[in-house]
């Protein structure tokens, strides 16, 4: 098989996948025949073959998929015009920590957003498969230790957690929710994951069904202000159990 034909066959998998295929995957289309790095290097030149157009293709955590630009989601929106589920600016802020501390605690969270945080925040990240538990603390009550998943990635569209934005300033501070870059994370979003809606008075964070498009983040100051209460989130989970 000539490279012309190789990259035609690795062309209509990864189109017609529903989800990123890995490179193991992939070869398994060549009996195995073709080597890691021949596949990836027909996959660097099938991203710059489809440059320019609507559709690239990206390395995700989980592997490789053709995906929408982000200056179409204008125009793919339309196609979705139903009121999509919404994520509270709570679970958002619990998501940012345990993306740029991991792994950590409950406790780890609540001590740096100053809130006890609700289980059903927890559970609602669990159930959207961002975070796990990957293991427990050595410690009295040997509490879970959360961590971010694949799919979280996926999600935000990246190969690994070193692509996250980078934190401004020197070092997180545990008690302080500020020092975590929590706007550059929400504007890493892709359409398919989260989308401010400054309408609402307690700036809901909506997740909307077209994948890998940025999102405007929230402008409000007072969004990383750590608080004294209760984290309370009626409502705003659309899985939460009866």
């Amino acid at each position: 098989m000539n490279t012309t034909d190789a990259k035609r066959v690795l062309e209509t998998a990864l189109i017609c996948a529903p989800q990123p295929l890995s490179v193991r995957e992939l070869g398994t289309l060549f009996d195995m025949e073709v080597s890691a790095d021949t596949l990836k290097t027909l996959l660097a030149d099938l991203q710059l073959e489809w440059t320019g157009r609507g559709v690239e293709l990206v390395q995700v955590a989980t592997g490789w998929r053709f995906q929408s630009r982000p200056e179409l989601r204008p125009y793919l929106d339309r196609l979705h015009p139903e009121k999509p589920p919404r994520y509270s600016r709570a679970a958002m802020e619990t998501l940012a920590i345990i993306a740029y501390r991991q792994p950590v605690t409950r406790g780890d969270m609540e001590d740096i957003r100053g809130v006890t945080i609700n289980s059903l925040i927890i559970k609602q990240l669990e159930d959207r498969g961002w975070i796990e538990v990957i293991g427990h603390r050595e410690t009295v009550g040997r509490p879970a230790l959360f961590a971010t998943t694949r799919q979280f990635l996926d999600d935000l569209g990246l190969a690994s957690l070193d692509q996250l934005p980078p934190l401004d300033g020197s070092e997180i501070q545990e008690s302080a929710l500020d020092r975590l870059d929590f706007e550059s994370l929400a504007n890493s979003l892709p359409s398919d994951t989260a989308e401010v809606d400054a309408s609402e008075s307690d700036l809901l964070v909506v997740a909307t069904p077209l994948a890998a498009d940025p999102i405007t983040p929230p402008s409000d100051p007072q969004l990383l202000e750590p608080s004294t209460q209760e984290d309370h989130d009626p409502g705003s989970n659309p899985t939460q159990p009866t």
